[in-house]
Protein backbone atom coordinates (compact mmCIF):
# COMPACT_ATOMS: atom_id res chain seq x y z
CA UNK A 1 0.00 0.00 0.00
CA UNK A 2 1.44 3.21 -1.32
CA UNK A 3 0.59 6.25 0.56
CA UNK A 4 1.55 9.75 -0.83
CA UNK A 5 2.28 12.14 1.99
CA UNK A 6 1.84 16.48 1.95
CA UNK A 7 0.89 19.11 3.66
CA UNK A 8 0.18 23.05 3.04
CA UNK A 9 2.86 24.50 5.71
CA UNK A 10 6.07 23.41 3.11
CA UNK A 11 8.41 20.38 2.48
CA UNK A 12 10.47 21.71 5.83
CA UNK A 13 7.65 21.76 8.37
CA UNK A 14 8.35 19.45 11.10
CA UNK A 15 4.82 17.74 10.56
CA UNK A 16 5.68 16.14 8.19
CA UNK A 17 8.99 14.61 8.75
CA UNK A 18 6.77 12.92 12.17
CA UNK A 19 4.19 12.03 9.85
CA UNK A 20 6.31 10.39 7.07
CA UNK A 21 8.56 8.62 9.36
CA UNK A 22 6.03 6.98 11.74
CA UNK A 23 4.26 5.24 8.99
CA UNK A 24 7.42 4.21 7.19
CA UNK A 25 8.46 2.52 10.78
CA UNK A 26 4.62 1.03 10.36
CA UNK A 27 6.01 -1.03 7.26
CA UNK A 28 3.67 1.12 4.78
CA UNK A 29 5.12 2.24 1.24
CA UNK A 30 5.46 6.11 1.99
CA UNK A 31 6.30 9.04 -0.62
CA UNK A 32 6.52 12.77 0.20
CA UNK A 33 6.11 15.50 -1.71
CA UNK A 34 4.92 18.93 -0.42
CA UNK A 35 5.19 22.53 -1.29
CA UNK A 36 8.17 24.39 -1.36
CA UNK A 37 6.57 26.97 0.70
CA UNK A 38 4.20 27.69 2.85
CA UNK A 39 0.43 27.22 1.34
CA UNK A 40 -1.92 27.21 4.12
CA UNK A 41 -5.46 28.42 3.22
CA UNK A 42 -4.78 27.25 -0.22
CA UNK A 43 -7.73 25.09 -0.29
CA UNK A 44 -8.13 22.43 -3.37
CA UNK A 45 -6.15 25.25 -5.75
CA UNK A 46 -4.05 24.55 -8.53
CA UNK A 47 -1.07 26.94 -8.90
CA UNK A 48 2.50 25.79 -9.66
CA UNK A 49 5.56 28.08 -10.50
CA UNK A 50 6.03 27.46 -13.82
CA UNK A 51 9.40 27.87 -15.34
CA UNK A 52 10.10 26.93 -19.13
CA UNK A 53 7.03 24.89 -19.39
CA UNK A 54 7.83 23.40 -16.35
CA UNK A 55 6.49 22.76 -12.75
CA UNK A 56 9.44 23.19 -10.32
CA UNK A 57 10.07 20.26 -8.63
CA UNK A 58 13.71 18.69 -6.57
CA UNK A 59 14.52 16.12 -4.75
CA UNK A 60 14.80 16.57 -0.86
CA UNK A 61 15.96 14.50 2.40
CA UNK A 62 13.81 14.65 5.65
CA UNK A 63 15.71 14.41 9.06
CA UNK A 64 15.06 11.06 9.82
CA UNK A 65 13.59 9.88 6.45
CA UNK A 66 16.74 9.01 4.80
CA UNK A 67 15.23 6.12 2.69
CA UNK A 68 11.68 8.05 2.28
CA UNK A 69 11.72 9.77 -1.56
CA UNK A 70 10.92 13.38 -0.86
CA UNK A 71 10.24 16.23 -3.14
CA UNK A 72 9.96 20.13 -2.77
CA UNK A 73 7.58 21.25 -5.59
CA UNK A 74 6.47 24.23 -6.26
CA UNK A 75 2.93 24.15 -6.52
CA UNK A 76 -0.05 23.72 -4.34
CA UNK A 77 -0.69 20.78 -2.19
CA UNK A 78 -3.84 20.21 -4.49
CA UNK A 79 -1.95 20.09 -7.48
CA UNK A 80 0.85 18.12 -5.94
CA UNK A 81 -1.93 15.15 -5.40
CA UNK A 82 -3.28 15.62 -8.90
CA UNK A 83 0.46 15.44 -9.51
CA UNK A 84 1.45 12.39 -7.96
CA UNK A 85 -1.86 10.60 -9.35
CA UNK A 86 0.04 10.73 -12.83
CA UNK A 87 2.94 9.11 -11.84
CA UNK A 88 4.93 12.67 -11.27
CA UNK A 89 6.54 11.11 -8.26
CA UNK A 90 6.90 7.11 -8.69
CA UNK A 91 3.86 4.67 -8.76
CA UNK A 92 0.54 6.19 -8.22
CA UNK A 93 -0.69 6.55 -4.37
CA UNK A 94 -3.47 4.49 -2.97
CA UNK A 95 -4.01 6.69 0.42
CA UNK A 96 -3.33 10.60 0.60
CA UNK A 97 -1.98 11.25 3.65
CA UNK A 98 -1.76 15.24 4.80
CA UNK A 99 -0.69 17.16 7.58
CA UNK A 100 0.79 17.53 10.18
CA UNK A 101 -0.81 20.68 9.99
CA UNK A 102 0.50 23.28 12.63
CA UNK A 103 -2.90 24.42 13.90
CA UNK A 104 -6.27 22.50 14.12
CA UNK A 105 -8.40 22.51 10.93
CA UNK A 106 -11.94 22.44 12.45
CA UNK A 107 -15.39 23.27 11.69
CA UNK A 108 -16.78 25.09 8.89
CA UNK A 109 -13.09 26.76 7.94
CA UNK A 110 -12.09 23.23 6.44
CA UNK A 111 -13.66 24.68 3.20
CA UNK A 112 -10.34 26.92 3.34
CA UNK A 113 -7.43 24.46 4.47
CA UNK A 114 -5.09 23.37 2.17
CA UNK A 115 -4.29 20.17 4.23
CA UNK A 116 -7.65 19.09 3.86
CA UNK A 117 -7.67 19.93 -0.04
CA UNK A 118 -5.08 17.87 -0.67
CA UNK A 119 -7.25 14.61 0.60
CA UNK A 120 -10.68 16.25 -0.95
CA UNK A 121 -9.03 15.90 -3.96
CA UNK A 122 -7.48 12.40 -4.17
CA UNK A 123 -11.12 11.56 -3.31
CA UNK A 124 -12.42 12.75 -6.54
CA UNK A 125 -10.52 9.74 -7.79
CA UNK A 126 -11.66 7.64 -5.30
CA UNK A 127 -8.69 7.39 -3.00
CA UNK A 128 -9.07 7.65 0.93
CA UNK A 129 -7.86 10.53 2.17
CA UNK A 130 -6.38 11.26 5.95
CA UNK A 131 -6.01 15.04 7.27
CA UNK A 132 -4.27 15.03 10.23
CA UNK A 133 -3.43 18.32 12.66
CA UNK A 134 -2.43 19.53 15.61
CA UNK A 135 -4.05 22.06 17.91
CA UNK A 136 -0.71 24.36 18.47
CA UNK A 137 -1.95 27.59 17.64
CA UNK A 138 -3.50 30.82 19.30
CA UNK A 139 -5.02 33.75 17.31
CA UNK A 140 -2.98 36.06 19.41
CA UNK A 141 0.24 34.06 17.82
CA UNK A 142 -0.90 34.68 14.39
CA UNK A 143 -1.00 37.56 11.34
CA UNK A 144 -3.21 37.81 9.11
CA UNK A 145 -0.61 36.97 6.26
CA UNK A 146 -2.70 34.20 4.43
CA UNK A 147 -5.65 37.05 4.05
CA UNK A 148 -7.44 36.21 6.57
CA UNK A 149 -8.20 32.18 5.55
CA UNK A 150 -6.01 30.80 7.46
CA UNK A 151 -2.94 31.04 9.75
CA UNK A 152 -0.17 31.41 8.25
CA UNK A 153 2.88 33.16 8.96
CA UNK A 154 3.65 32.37 13.17
CA UNK A 155 6.75 32.43 15.63
CA UNK A 156 8.31 28.79 15.14
CA UNK A 157 10.66 28.68 17.48
CA UNK A 158 9.47 26.49 19.61
CA UNK A 159 8.02 23.84 16.83
CA UNK A 160 10.01 21.03 17.67
CA UNK A 161 8.41 21.11 21.29
CA UNK A 162 5.06 20.26 19.88
CA UNK A 163 3.71 16.62 20.52
CA UNK A 164 3.81 15.76 16.48
CA UNK A 165 4.30 11.90 17.57
CA UNK A 166 0.56 12.18 19.16
CA UNK A 167 -0.89 13.38 15.60
CA UNK A 168 1.16 10.50 13.97
CA UNK A 169 0.78 7.69 15.87
CA UNK A 170 -2.98 8.06 16.15
CA UNK A 171 -3.03 8.53 12.59
CA UNK A 172 -1.40 5.16 12.10
CA UNK A 173 -3.91 3.99 14.80
CA UNK A 174 -6.77 5.22 12.43
CA UNK A 175 -5.84 4.24 9.15
CA UNK A 176 -7.28 0.56 9.29
CA UNK A 177 -10.57 2.13 10.02
CA UNK A 178 -10.14 4.52 6.98
CA UNK A 179 -10.16 2.13 4.56
CA UNK A 180 -12.67 0.51 6.34
CA UNK A 181 -15.24 3.22 4.62
CA UNK A 182 -16.49 3.86 0.79
CA UNK A 183 -13.66 4.69 -1.86
CA UNK A 184 -13.48 8.30 -1.39
CA UNK A 185 -13.85 8.47 2.15
CA UNK A 186 -11.71 11.63 3.86
CA UNK A 187 -11.00 11.72 7.69
CA UNK A 188 -10.31 14.92 8.91
CA UNK A 189 -8.40 14.12 12.33
CA UNK A 190 -7.43 17.33 14.93
CA UNK A 191 -5.23 16.17 17.99
CA UNK A 192 -4.74 18.61 21.03
CA UNK A 193 -1.04 19.47 21.49
CA UNK A 194 -0.59 16.85 24.34
CA UNK A 195 1.59 13.80 24.92
CA UNK A 196 -0.45 10.95 23.84
CA UNK A 197 -1.20 9.55 27.49
CA UNK A 198 -2.67 12.63 28.40
CA UNK A 199 -5.49 12.96 25.42
CA UNK A 200 -8.43 11.68 26.81
CA UNK A 201 -9.56 9.45 23.96
CA UNK A 202 -11.14 10.11 20.66
CA UNK A 203 -13.90 11.32 19.47
CA UNK A 204 -15.85 11.41 16.33
CA UNK A 205 -17.77 14.46 15.99
CA UNK A 206 -19.59 17.02 13.47
CA UNK A 207 -18.13 19.54 12.08
CA UNK A 208 -18.58 22.99 14.39
CA UNK A 209 -20.43 26.04 12.42
CA UNK A 210 -17.25 27.89 12.43
CA UNK A 211 -13.34 27.60 12.84
CA UNK A 212 -11.04 28.38 15.81
CA UNK A 213 -10.60 32.11 14.13
CA UNK A 214 -12.30 34.29 12.45
CA UNK A 215 -11.25 37.24 9.91
CA UNK A 216 -12.08 41.08 10.39
CA UNK A 217 -11.24 43.85 8.62
CA UNK A 218 -8.37 46.06 10.92
CA UNK A 219 -8.45 49.02 7.81
CA UNK A 220 -9.62 49.93 4.82
CA UNK A 221 -8.17 53.11 2.82
CA UNK A 222 -7.70 54.00 -0.38
CA UNK A 223 -6.41 51.22 -2.43
CA UNK A 224 -5.72 48.65 0.00
CA UNK A 225 -7.54 46.69 2.99
CA UNK A 226 -5.62 45.21 5.95
CA UNK A 227 -6.99 42.23 7.78
CA UNK A 228 -6.47 40.45 11.12
CA UNK A 229 -7.06 37.53 13.20
CA UNK A 230 -8.98 36.88 16.01
CA UNK A 231 -10.85 34.50 18.43
CA UNK A 232 -14.35 33.20 16.76
CA UNK A 233 -16.41 34.30 19.53
CA UNK A 234 -19.34 31.83 18.94
CA UNK A 235 -20.43 29.14 21.75
CA UNK A 236 -18.98 25.62 21.13
CA UNK A 237 -21.92 23.51 20.36
CA UNK A 238 -21.60 19.99 22.07
CA UNK A 239 -20.69 17.12 19.84
CA UNK A 240 -18.38 19.19 17.32
CA UNK A 241 -14.89 18.83 16.64
CA UNK A 242 -13.87 22.17 18.35
CA UNK A 243 -15.86 20.79 21.82
CA UNK A 244 -13.86 17.98 22.02
CA UNK A 245 -10.99 19.66 21.39
CA UNK A 246 -11.73 21.83 23.85
CA UNK A 247 -12.47 19.10 26.65
CA UNK A 248 -8.60 17.30 24.81
CA UNK A 249 -10.10 14.79 23.26
CA UNK A 250 -8.84 13.68 19.74
CA UNK A 251 -11.29 14.24 17.45
CA UNK A 252 -12.01 12.75 13.75
CA UNK A 253 -15.09 13.74 11.30
CA UNK A 254 -15.36 11.77 8.05
CA UNK A 255 -16.09 14.48 5.19
CA UNK A 256 -16.65 13.80 1.61
CA UNK A 257 -15.83 15.83 -1.88
CA UNK A 258 -18.26 17.92 -3.31
CA UNK A 259 -21.19 16.00 -5.07
CA UNK A 260 -24.00 17.34 -5.92
CA UNK A 261 -27.74 17.54 -3.38
CA UNK A 262 -30.09 15.26 -4.79
CA UNK A 263 -32.92 16.64 -2.16
CA UNK A 264 -32.96 19.83 -4.14
CA UNK A 265 -35.06 20.10 -7.08
CA UNK A 266 -35.30 22.60 -9.77
CA UNK A 267 -37.40 23.52 -12.11
CA UNK A 268 -35.69 24.03 -14.65
CA UNK A 269 -38.96 24.35 -17.35
CA UNK A 270 -39.45 27.44 -15.84
CA UNK A 271 -35.80 29.07 -16.84
CA UNK A 272 -36.07 30.80 -20.11
CA UNK A 273 -32.36 29.18 -21.86
CA UNK A 274 -32.87 30.81 -25.14
CA UNK A 275 -31.94 35.03 -25.30
CA UNK A 276 -34.84 36.84 -26.50
CA UNK A 277 -35.47 38.14 -29.91
CA UNK A 278 -34.55 42.01 -30.55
Amino acid sequence: MRILITNDDGIESPGIRWLARTFAHAGYEVVVAAPLSESSGASASMTAVVQDGKIVSEPRELAGCKNIPTFGVAASPAYIVLLALRDAFGPAPDIVLSGINRGANAGAAVVHSGTVGACLTGAHAGLHGLAVSLDVLTPAAASAASGGAAIAALNHIDDEQHHWISGAELAVRLLPSLLHTPPGTVFNLNVPDLHVDGIRGLRQATLARFGQVQMSIAEAGDGYVRTAVQAAEETLDPGTDLAALAENFAVVTPIRAPHEDVSVRINVDAVHVQSPAY
